[in-house]
């Protein structure tokens, strides 16, 4: 049993775009999505750890490369569609596992079927390393947003897209990577030009008290 149809889903990823159904003036695919997520996972991981968390390097950077490829399976579904309701987003979650674990079953070499069932299950989960992974992926997904607010794209989807992942950041406001986001990259951020910029730093000052204070001191 080869490798050859896992090695062919990497291609697969590069043709599905994310955020589909809206224009942009930058398009994103899942292939770059994963790179860039694993980017930004390893260096919260190193602010983590230099906080005086333990990481397991080896599942960050498994979490992170991996946490899409399933999406081979079923492509990249609107937000609001997949989350329209719990029992739709449990239905696709069911499908997307049902197809992974087949696929695993019929495609990856026995040795390494264990790993890989490791490796393409849900990566967000309470570990350290499944948080940092949700953090780096709604970062990334606000500077997919943001890029297209720079460049004054009328869609508001990515207001809401900003917005929500501003949200889920704070969710994870406790986090030494979140601390840094809010007070070393933010703030450079909300220097630049972009439309809806003043909505979006008063949410930010709302939702994350670290980005708050930061802005309270500058201003004094």
């Amino acid at each position: 049993m080869p490798m050859h149809e896992f090695f062919m889903g990497m291609n697969q990823l590069e043709l599905i775009n994310r955020a589909p159904g809206f224009f942009k003036y930058q398009p994103h695919n899942v292939a770059a999505h994963s790179w860039k997520v694993t980017q930004i996972a390893q260096f919260l991981a190193d602010v983590e750890e230099q906080n005086g968390a333990t990481i397991n390097w080896q599942s960050v950077y498994e979490k992170a490369l991996n946490h899409d490829y399933t999406e081979r399976f079923i492509g990249d579904i609107k937000t609001p569609v997949k989350y329209a309701t719990s029992t739709l987003r449990s239905m696709l979650a069911d499908v997307e596992e049902s197809m992974t674990e087949n696929f695993i079953k019929t495609e990856i070499p026995v040795q390494y079927q264990s790993a890989y069932t490791r490796r393409l299950g849900e990566g967000k989960d309470d570990t350290i390393e499944g948080q940092i992974l949700s953090i780096a992926d709604k970062f990334d997904l606000m500077y997919e947003a943001y890029g297209e607010l720079e460049k004054f794209n009328p869609e508001p989807v990515f207001v809401n897209i900003f917005q929500s992942s501003l949200e889920a950041l704070a969710e994870f406001k406790h986090m030494a990577s979140v601390k840094y986001i809010a007070t070393d990259i933010l703030p450079d951020l909300f220097l630049e030009s972009f439309i809806h910029k003043d909505q979006l730093y008063d949410l930010a000052k709302s939702l994350l008290p670290d980005f708050y204070e930061s802005q309270c001191k500058s201003n004094q």
